[in-house]
């Protein structure tokens, strides 16, 4: 072989390595980034979660200032150190009323029956099978009272896409219904009823 031919031929291995080592680079770069727009979707869908729990929270407390005279009928949460009962998914509980007029006490107990079709999802329905789409995995509410304080909390409770740092201790909601603790969300408010003469 002359030397023209052998320096084709070591210059067409050297284009195959080359090709190699890019298409490498590539694959390599191009996973990073399947990577980082799944987490993208992960944080959105959270963020998603998060509103749709946020207005869920700001129902219940419009609900309870609608109705201030049988306040006390919200408070169905009874058990704060565990969270339960509670409203919403897989949720068994009947809240009773007894609190202010007939009227109020009705509107006590269909208050909570629509907040507790909401966080089961009622708010969206798919056309296909009737199924419930409008809230988030696993939504739970709790509705507590502390006598000595005079305050309400309302809380919302949901299982999270990823495990993150476990609720604050006083938010009990739903506590243990999610398996570990970091699988579980929750946003809450305190609300204060104001003795008006």
């Amino acid at each position: 072989m002359n030397t023209f031919t052998n320096r084709f031929i070591r210059q067409g291995g050297f284009n195959m390595v080359e090709v190699l080592v890019t298409l490498t680079v590539l694959l390599i770069g191009l996973l990073g980034l399947a990577g980082t727009m799944m987490h993208g979707h992960r944080s959105e869908a959270e963020s998603y979660q998060r509103s749709q729990a946020l207005v869920l929270l700001q129902d219940m407390v419009a609900r309870i200032n609608a109705n201030r005279n049988a306040a006390s009928c919200y408070a169905f949460t009874t058990d704060a150190a565990a969270g339960t009962p509670y409203l919403g998914t897989s949720s068994t509980a009947v809240p009773t009323c007894a609190a202010g007029t007939a009227t109020q006490n009705a509107l006590a107990l269909q208050d909570m029956a629509e907040w507790s079709a909401l966080l089961n999802g009622a708010a969206e329905v798919a056309t296909s099978n009737n199924a419930n789409l409008g809230a988030m995995n696993g939504a739970r509410g709790c509705v507590t009272y502390d006598a000595i304080t005079g305050v309400y909390q309302v809380s919302v409770a949901w299982q999270g896409l990823g495990k993150t740092a476990a609720p604050p201790a006083a938010w009990n909601c739903a506590k243990g219904n999610y398996g570990d603790e970091k699988w579980r969300r929750v946003v809450s408010v305190t609300l204060r009823i104001a003795a008006l003469n």
